[in-house]
């Protein structure tokens, strides 16, 4: 097969080859354009496949259990392949997105160990209290209530036992198949699995350091802090490493399981906007988000808050995207379909089909058609996805942090209409866009130094750069490279030119010359006047008709031609 098999992975590349065999032929592969390519559909063939006009959306789920089914590495797969709705058709991104993280959990002498091999002392010597019975389980993590001997009331993330050695195993597997396909088929070569496994495999060893996590907490509560209704639970450093994070425990409950009766007490308006804005901050103004605020990682609290919680899972952006991401927000929320076009070009990569007249179109199109919905009826972040998807069936690939953003927006408008209904998310970002603008503009810190820093490398090496020049102008080797034009359709138009003054004049001078010659009195005379000046006439009348016909009949061939090119 190409593969260099690993002994302790056969089993994995044996799970694999079922899932290629089940799913060869499916509606899958055939929407993602697959179907075509003999390398990937040879050893499927014989598969017994989906038929050809099956369930799509019953397909989707399973595909979704079948990933559930192999393991917290496909899981985690499977949730970031639901943000890539460039890769994969609606019904499947829609099914991955539910994919769902429970697991039987760990026992609890377990997790004694794993804390105490971490923190160095056991749960029972840290903690007032410690419930041995976990409030949640999950593929990587399980987490326990306890109470610190302070009093204050902690929650405790630890990660399973091995999952680190699965998981590195897993991604070796699933990195030979990615680079195998790479090479050997034209979808591989086409959507690059190798980097998107790359790009996965850093977001899964985020995941897999607690550190991390509990930095993202300190840098989340940074950000909304200007916003009163935001809480974000903090870790305990003490109590936190590697594998273990102790943070504050929130009481709440899930923002979806409000009733209409509920938000009668809230002040559903102001929640949702302080939420909206504070991640329009997160993405467009910080370059740091949180990549997965769906419904469950959102809690209100007893005292009518919202508590951003699970951050395990974060995007950057870089201060050039977020440039192009905040005028593609303004454009898409404003119903300038153009312009959000161009922005999107701009930012993504043209691939060999793409056709910018189509996308132009498509984009066009889809903003204003939903723009013209009315802003109630606006989802900011189904628009983006639909943008994204649109993109790649026109050759056009947009960087993955959009994904994340389209996705993260989607569930956003989805909190946010839960706390207030007649919440408009095109709306708030019009709103918010003012200090977004100033808030890009002012100088930071960073941008000052990169400022200065690139000033000082100007400064030291512009008099080695002018004397260079003053060199070269001295030797008399400066040359100027234009290429603004076509030099030789340059000089075959002057060519024609000259040509035709040249005939113009010739015929001047013999109109001129034979009218002189009628007032030379010859016994040579034809029709009345003399030989020569009549001669004169009628070879000065031919050359001017054959001018005019050379004038009309080219111009127009020359027009023709440029209009077909």
């Amino acid at each position: 097969m190409g593969i260099a098999a690993k002994t302790r992975h056969l089993g994995r590349y044996a799970e694999l080859g079922r899932l290629l065999v089940k799913y060869g032929r499916s509606d899958l592969v055939r929407e993602m354009g697959l179907d075509h390519d003999p390398e990937l559909q040879a050893g499927t063939r014989d598969g017994r496949g989906a038929e050809a006009g099956g369930d799509e959306v019953q397909e989707a789920k399973e595909l979704a259990r079948d990933l559930e089914a192999l393991g917290p590495t496909y899981v985690k797969l499977g949730q970031l392949l639901s943000t890539r709705m460039d890769l994969l058709p609606p019904a499947y991104t829609e099914a991955l997105t539910r994919l769902q993280d429970d697991v039987e959990p760990i026992s609890c002498e377990e997790v004694e160990r794993v804390f105490e091999e971490e923190i160095g002392v056991d749960p029972g010597t840290a903690f007032e209290t410690f419930d041995r019975v976990p409030l949640a389980s999950a593929s990587l993590s399980q987490v326990h209530r306890a109470r610190l001997r302070s009093g204050r009331d902690v929650v405790v993330k630890v990660q399973r036992p091995g999952i680190r050695d699965r998981i590195r195993d897993d991604m070796e597997a699933l990195g030979e198949l990615a680079h195998f396909l790479d090479g050997h088929t034209e979808v591989g070569r086409r959507f690059g699995f190798a980097e998107l496994l790359g790009e996965f495999d850093r977001t899964l060893r985020d995941e897999l350091d607690f550190r991390r996590e509990a930095a993202n907490l300190v840098r989340l509560a940074e950000i909304v802090r200007p916003y009163p209704l935001l809480v974000v639970p903090q870790p305990v450093p003490d109590m936190s490493a590697g594998r273990v994070l102790t943070m504050d425990y929130i009481a709440g409950r899930k923002v979806t399981d409000l009733r209409p009766l509920g938000r009668m007490d809230l002040d559903g308006c102001a929640l949702a906007q302080q939420l909206f804005q504070a991640y329009l901050d997160q993405i467009l103004v910080e370059g740091f988000f949180h990549a997965d605020p769906h419904p469950g990682n959102v809690s209100l609290t007893p005292d009518g808050r919202l508590a951003l919680l699970d951050l395990g899972m974060v995007a950057r952006v870089s201060p050039e995207l977020q440039d192009s991401l905040v005028k593609l927000l303004i454009a898409v929320s404003g119903g300038r379909g153009e312009q959000a076009a161009r922005v999107a070009i701009e930012m993504g990569k043209e691939l060999e089909h793409f056709d910018p007249e189509a996308f132009t179109r498509g984009a066009s199109d889809l903003v204003v058609r939903n723009h013209n919905l009315g802003m109630s009826e606006i989802d900011s972040g189904t628009l983006v996805m639909q943008l994204s998807r649109l993109s790649a069936e026109c050759g056009l690939r947009l960087p993955p942090e959009l994904s994340l953003l389209a996705k993260a927006l989607l569930n956003l408008d989805q909190v946010s209409r839960t706390l207030d209904p007649s919440f408009e998310p095109s709306a708030a970002i019009q709103s918010h866009a003012t200090s977004i603008m100033e808030s890009r503009m002012k100088p930071t810190r960073e941008r000052l130094f990169s400022a200065a820093l690139e000033t000082r490398e100007m400064l030291e090496e512009l008099p080695g750069r002018v004397n260079k020049i003053m060199d070269t102008v001295a030797r008399g080797e400066l040359k100027l490279k234009v290429d603004a034009f076509d030099e030789a359709q340059l000089i075959r138009g002057l060519h024609k030119l000259g040509n035709r003054v040249t005939m113009g004049l010739v015929l001047a001078a013999l109109i001129i010359g034979a009218a002189m010659l009628m007032q030379v009195e010859t016994e040579s005379r034809l029709f009345g006047y003399p030989a020569l000046a009549i001669v004169s006439f009628l070879l000065a009348s031919l050359g001017a008709v054959a001018l005019l016909w050379t004038i009309v009949v080219g111009d127009r061939r020359t027009e023709g031609n440029a209009r077909r090119r």
